[in-house]
């Protein structure tokens, strides 16, 4: 009976720390580390701009691109930096779907800051990384480095047979 209870409570201690980690993990994105100074391309159905604040706005099956890396949305507002000569981020809404390389990332909103290098996906996260998934709240990506941070109920499906 002691040797059940001490499976038991064996198999609790374990599931509790598979399950805090779970709330953060680190995993790597891309090919490689992305080109943050590559040019930017943005096409879409509709451009509107606001010369006073330096925005634009894109709507209509947008798709931007840097590099290797390819960002679609239903919407996209660009922020220009105060000189406006050059991006400072794009907030990206509605439908968002990341890929770089063989992995691609789905959300309802990615927050791009261009000078920091990261990407901010919230809102349903889906990470695909060849037969793999994980889901989870909030994902962010260090261009730089090529890795992302996931978080907040983080859920993935390990399979032990290596077929899969």
């Amino acid at each position: 009976m002691n040797y059940i209870r001490l499976l038991f409570l064996s198999l609790v201690l374990v599931l509790g720390a598979n399950m805090a980690v779970a709330q953060d993990t680190r995993v790597a994105f891309g090919n490689s580390k992305a080109d943050t100074s590559a040019p930017v391309e943005v096409t879409a159905a509709s451009l509107d701009v606001n010369q006073s604040d330096g925005s634009a706005e894109f709507t209509g099956d947008v798709l931007v691109v840097q590099g290797d890396m390819r960002l679609t949305a239903n919407r996209v507002f660009v922020v220009y930096d105060r000189g406006q000569s050059r991006i400072a981020r794009l907030e990206a809404t509605g439908d968002v779907v990341l890929v770089s390389g063989q992995d691609a990332a789905e959300a309802e909103r990615a927050d791009y800051s261009i000078d920091d290098g990261t990407i901010v996906m919230t809102g349903n996260v889906l990470l695909s990384q060849g037969a793999s998934a994980l889901s989870s709240d909030r994902m962010t990506i260090e261009l730089a480095t090529g890795t992302a941070r996931m978080a907040g109920r983080v859920k993935t499906i390990l399979n032990s047979d290596g077929d899969n």
